[in-house]
């Protein structure tokens, strides 16, 4: 139905003047969309770009309900201009007000700004008047139809590429497979040197025009959480690991552990963007001790 209002006019397509990129897929998380918007971030801002990623911030901190309520009533938050995260310079909001994913990205693009804000319209706006953007990419941007893009990316997982192929809530579908046409390039992502000619052969008869591209998703090195360094991937080789993860796939992270030699005595799965307290994790670190 929102497809057929914006096509015959009722709702609008927005374009604002410059190039705009957006990442997306057709399942409910766990398809790496988070590193390839890095990835497409980092180069565009090498090749002399000013780059915007606009974010919906999912699971940021919200206003109280009955504030979001008169916000609507008073077209309050029409006013309100987006959560800028990082304006290119710096830091300027933590994980609890931005989400993680997008404060996973300030920190790691430096050079980026990052915006949240469930208008992107508005935040994308914001982006060229205020912080002289001349890029954007629309974080998870499939499904938001307001800012028409110039590239339409979609991710999809080769592990599990569309799920039981019904939609929500029966399945992990977002919108129904015959949608990918709208893709102009179709990213299959945790490839990992597997044959995906079958996939493949599904993804071109649902759409004839786009590229298809492979890609894999690989660990570089293991971090310290408190940032006292890091090590090199061979130091897991023979450990005793316990595994903790609050993702929406967390089996090929896993997978991943032990493929580098570890051997996995504990699995913890927290369900996806998890916020952990302080007693989950003393509990966690007691549990992998005794283990």
């Amino acid at each position: 139905t929102r497809h057929l209002l914006y096509a015959k006019g009722l709702f609008r397509h927005h374009t604002l003047g410059c190039q705009v990129i957006s990442v997306g897929n057709l399942t409910v998380g766990g398809t790496g969309k988070t590193p390839v918007v890095e990835v497409f971030a980092r180069e565009l801002q090498r090749e002399g770009r000013r780059v915007a990623i606009l974010s919906r911030g999912y699971k940021k901190t919200e206003p109280a309900f009955a504030r979001r309520l008169v916000d609507r009533l008073f077209f309050a938050e029409v006013l309100r201009p987006p959560r800028v995260v990082s304006d290119g310079q710096k830091l300027l909001l933590d994980s609890a007000m931005s989400g993680d994913e997008p404060y996973m990205l300030a920190s790691n693009l430096p050079d980026v700004c990052v915006l949240v804000d469930k208008d992107r319209v508005k935040s994308g706006r914001y982006a060229i008047n205020k912080l002289g953007c001349d890029t954007l990419i629309l974080d998870d941007g499939f499904q938001y139809l307001a800012l028409r893009p110039r590239v339409q990316i979609v991710l999809v997982d080769r592990t599990n590429p569309f799920g039981n192929e019904h939609v929500l809530p029966r399945g992990l579908l977002r919108e129904p497979i015959k949608n990918i046409r709208r893709a102009d390039f179709l990213f299959i992502t945790k490839s990992d040197k597997a044959d995906n000619e079958e996939l493949k052969a599904r993804l071109r008869a649902l759409n004839a025009r786009a590229e298809i591209i492979e890609c894999r998703h690989s660990p570089k090195c293991l971090m310290d959480v408190a940032g006292r360094g890091r090590r090199e991937l061979d130091w897991l080789r023979g450990k005793r690991i316990a595994a903790l993860s609050g993702i929406a796939a967390p089996a090929g992270f896993e997978r991943e552990l032990q493929r580098l030699g570890s051997k996995l005595v504990a699995r913890f799965r927290f369900a996806d963007h998890h916020r952990y307290s302080q007693q989950e994790v003393i509990d966690l670190i007691n549990r992998s001790r005794q283990l």
